[in-house]
């Protein structure tokens, strides 16, 4: 099968049956969208949304946020992996945009990666979900289901690599549902230990499937 036929099913299926996907972060507005993928990094969203609430009440705006230390910032978030490095990234990221930005968050991909914690993943996010730009955010699930079904070629090694093959091939209007619809198919069915490929309706297009099951390595991961 081509990669571009893989593709039209992928987007086939998810148009039909998943035509609004939505992030699972809570967030109101785009700060506090920002200050939960920061905090997301190596977390589960899960997580993050019980965090967020009495973070948020605490410093409501990047002004809040930026005149607090990272010492003040850590108790709220102290459950989220590398609290540490997280709370000087929140204080240093408020901070920024309220003198470097007028307490907005930026709207290009370029502008956000300069604010402290906000990676390309990261900037990626807030560009697709708040500014609906065809940003596509490679985080661990988009990189492994994107391997397994066969859109992105073994000898993509980096989540650019992974960004840059799935750009070529998903019409732009679709890339920020696309960036969705890969990591919920990631999070609940093509997950990363053993993947749940007796109920994925995808299985007819992915590589993966089509060389592995049923007989499934313990640990499929190893064989991408």
């Amino acid at each position: 099968m081509r990669k571009s036929e893989r593709f039209q099913h992928l987007i086939n299926y998810f148009t039909s049956n998943f035509p609004e996907p939505e992030t699972e972060l809570q967030y109101g507005n785009a700060y506090e969208l920002l200050v939960a993928v920061v905090l997301s990094a190596q977390c589960t969203d899960k997580r993050v949304n019980m965090v967020t609430p009495a973070l948020l009440e605490a410093y409501p705006t990047p002004e809040h946020l930026g005149v607090a230390t990272p010492e003040e910032i850590l108790p709220y978030i102290k459950s989220i992996s590398y609290p540490n490095n997280k709370a000087k990234h929140l204080s240093g990221l408020g901070k920024m945009l309220a003198e470097k930005f007028n307490s907005e968050v930026p709207s290009t991909v370029e502008d956000l990666q300069k604010l402290p914690g906000v990676g390309r993943k990261t900037a990626n996010v807030i560009a697709s979900v708040i500014y609906n730009q065809p940003a596509m955010a490679v985080d661990t699930h988009v990189f492994r289901v994107s391997k397994r079904i066969g859109l992105a070629t073994k000898n993509a090694h980096t989540p650019r690599e992974v960004e840059n093959q799935l750009m070529k091939y998903i019409p732009t209007d679709l890339v920020p549902k696309a960036h969705h619809w890969l990591i919920l198919h990631g999070r609940y069915i093509c997950v990363a230990r053993r993947p749940k490929c007796e109920v994925c309706p995808l299985t007819f297009f992915c590589e993966f499937y089509q060389k592995y099951y049923p007989n499934l390595p313990d640990d499929p991961e190893n064989k991408l």
